[in-house]
């Protein structure tokens, strides 16, 4: 039996996870990885720190799997998008990595807005433009750190600097690189005119070769093998963009079916194999690990990261506790609203989180059912913008870390009046991976097929009466704010 390593870098972990050539997860292991935050709307990450934490749940998921390292045939890296990863001339690490919920170019932002950039980038782009994409925070770099700007040597995204680290090979993988504003969406490369657009002189240059996700990028070197467990020499491939990742393993097999991944960001996406023109609104498209095929989506960093920030400030509370207390609750009743925006927003530049309509009975319980359904109302942004792109929509599948709560799916069913699938699937992120390290190193044997088992969640008619009306309320308070923006 050959076995393939996927590993996962997302806004809050890094997991490694072992699977055999059937796709059976051997074993799995995970480590906080830290957001550095010192000054208002930063969210930054130390480089070196995080090579070495990845190195550390690699060596522990071989151990715990008890496998011999020489019987994995392959690696690949699946990580949040967006972001920057710099390197100098040398390849060493270029300060911190900045990513994609940092908003300090928010003014850059706002003054492209005014310059109508947006308009001019999208139809070569198909991206829409805000402060974590790469050329936000490469422009900031340029106009706040010009030193640091002239000695950038390579940019990065997250897995390309792991990916780098384990073979000592420089690429931007496809998936990911596609929609860094930099990529010509229809021609499938890089392009000049965008760097032009965006005031980066010279940027082009230091951006390496793309790689398409299941094509083999390196191989483990001797230092990182000995960092790792990994055998030297091992095949690592290009890797793939997180969304791309959960939406294969949730099966978007036609155009009824969307993903809905519920993690540090919200995200609502689709696969189709044509761009449309058509469209007024500016849909996010991206390249996937097929040929002619596009992923869209929409998504905003408003999701269950707001949860976890809360449970941290009451370190008494777990998530059984916090369902059970929920479930105890009657659905859509209570006057408490939540707008999920300490992460960023999806109804404005700058906008904030915070909570409305409290009263003295009020308790603890209440604000985290506020919590859920703020994360809940926040998503129905992006998903009827969607559905005007994926029209014949009849079914939802979720992933994410969310869908351990039955009572948070079932709300969803009942909020969109859509039926819910959560496939059976633990660690999307990994599995994807892992399945292009499969297609990489054993191009012959094409796409694997994953035996998937749905739990289903139909929606309650009633209570969709009832979420309907409170998310009402939500969007007159997000209304209400943005005049106070």
């Amino acid at each position: 039996m050959n076995y393939y390593l996927g590993i996962d870098c997302g806004g809050t972990f890094i997991k490694a996870a072992l699977f055999s050539e059937n796709t059976e997860m051997i074993a799995c292991v995970r480590e906080n990885v830290v957001v550095i935050s010192e000054q208002s709307g930063y969210a930054e990450r130390d480089m070196l720190s995080l090579w070495q934490i990845c190195a550390s749940v690699i060596h522990k998921t071989i151990q715990k799997s008890g496998i011999s390292a020489t019987l994995i045939k392959g690696v690949s890296i699946s990580a949040q998008g967006k972001g920057i990863f710099l390197l100098d001339k040398q390849k060493n690490p270029l300060g911190r990595a900045i990513l994609s919920s940092d908003q300090r170019s928010l003014n850059i932002v706002k003054n492209w807005q005014d310059e109508n950039i947006p308009e001019k980038l999208y139809p070569i782009t198909r991206q829409t433009l805000w402060t974590g994409h790469p050329v936000s925070i490469l422009r900031w770099i340029k106009e706040y750190q010009p030193e640091r700007y002239d000695d950038i040597g390579f940019v990065l995204m997250s897995h390309d600097y792991l990916r780098f680290c384990l073979t000592n090979e420089l690429y931007c993988e496809e998936t990911n690189i596609s929609e860094s504003n930099l990529y010509n969406m229809e021609l499938g490369k890089y392009d000049a005119k965008l760097a032009e657009l965006l005031g980066l002189d010279g940027i082009l240059e230091k951006l390496p070769p793309v790689i398409q996700s299941n094509k083999i990028a390196g191989y483990v070197t001797k230092e990182a093998a000995k960092q790792s467990g990994l055998a030297i020499g091992t095949p690592v491939v290009g890797g793939i963009f997180d969304v791309v990742s959960t939406a294969l393993c949730a099966d978007l097999d036609d155009d009824t079916k969307l993903n809905v991944v519920l993690g540090t960001w919200t995200v609502v996406s689709g696969i189709t194999d044509y761009i449309d023109p058509k469209q007024k609104l500016p849909f996010v498209y991206g390249r996937i690990p097929e040929a002619n095929k596009f992923i869209v989506h929409e998504a905003s960093p408003t999701s269950a990261g707001n949860l976890e920030w809360f449970t941290k400030q009451w370190a008494s509370l777990n998530y059984d506790d916090i369902n059970q207390g929920i479930a105890s609750l009657p659905p859509a009743t209570s006057s408490v609203l939540f707008v999920p925006f300490l992460y960023g927003s999806n109804a404005g530049l700058g906008m904030q989180a915070g909570f409305y309509g409290l009263q003295a009975h009020h308790t603890q319980i209440h604000l985290l059912q506020a919590v859920y359904e703020g994360v809940l109302f926040s998503l129905m942004h992006h998903l009827t913008r969607m559905l005007q792109r994926f029209p014949k929509t009849k079914i939802l599948r979720v992933t994410g870390g969310p869908t351990k709560s039955a009572i948070w799916m079932q709300m969803l069913a009942d909020l969109t009046g859509i039926p819910v699938e959560v496939p059976n699937i633990e660690e999307t992120g990994c599995l994807g991976a892992a399945l292009m390290a499969i297609q990489g190193v054993n191009l012959e044997k094409g796409i694997v097929n994953i035996e998937k088992r749905m739990q289903i969640f139909k929606p309650n008619p009633d209570n969709f009466v009832l979420y309907q009306k409170k998310y009402g309320r939500y969007q007159n308070l997000v209304k209400a704010l943005q005049s106070l923006n």
